[in-house]
């Protein structure tokens, strides 16, 4: 089943649960989703856009909502740090498993090895390849920076 339609399944269930918050996120991430496929729509092709890009789109909108918790941390708006939080979830519920630090350190050297990179220049290379293939499982704040580690030598 596609992301898209794990999406609007969550929907359904979530008006017959009356669960609110989690409807309320789930048609944010749909309107997310229908505001890129819009804006990814051209006068030759009208397709929608998959589930990679998809997992981006997520992985953004939680990027998003930490720093806005972080900001209402710090601002001791304890409330809506706790609603970004609990929206963080929802989303994260439907994306991939997220790697853990080990994984993605051996994840940056088996590519770098087999890129063939040898200094920061090669860094692009590297990232480009990681995002194609863990697309939503590999936080890559922290991937670039292992990536630059790697590649500096440290």
């Amino acid at each position: 089943m596609s992301l898209r339609a794990q999406l609007n399944d969550a929907m359904k269930e979530a008006m017959k649960a009356k669960d609110a918050k989690r409807l309320a996120t789930v048609r944010l991430m749909l309107a997310a989703l229908k505001d890129r496929d819009i804006a990814a729509r051209s006068e030759t092709s009208k397709e929608l856009i998959g589930d990679d890009e998809i997992l981006t789109l997520l992985a953004k909108m939680i990027k998003q909502r930490e720093e806005s918790a972080t900001a209402f941390d710090s601002g001791n708006r304890p409330e809506l740090a706790a609603n970004e939080r609990g929206e963080i979830e929802v989303i994260r519920s439907f994306m991939p498993a997220q790697m853990d630090d080990a994984a993605l350190k051996d994840a940056v050297t088996r590519t770098i090895a087999e890129v063939g990179a040898a200094s920061v220049k090669d860094m692009g290379k590297v990232m480009a390849v990681l995002k194609e293939r863990f697309a939503g499982q590999m936080d890559f704040s922290k991937a670039s920076a292992a990536t630059k580690d790697a590649l500096s030598g440290k």
